[in-house]
């Protein structure tokens, strides 16, 4: 479970934010991604896996 001062990193440019702070929330199966803006969203939507598979 996530805490209110957690930091956490958009998953497509590795940028670090606040979740609460997140311009949007994306769920995949059971796990929430948070991400910085419009466009790391649409690049998160159109190929997640690319992004949650990357090391």
């Amino acid at each position: 479970m996530q805490k209110k001062h957690d930091v956490l990193r958009d998953p497509v440019c590795g940028k670090k934010m606040n979740p609460n702070k997140a311009y949007a929330k994306v769920k995949v199966g059971k796990d929430t991604f948070y991400l910085c803006c419009p466009v790391c969203q649409s690049e998160f939507e159109n190929d997640p896996e690319k992004f949650i598979n990357k090391k």
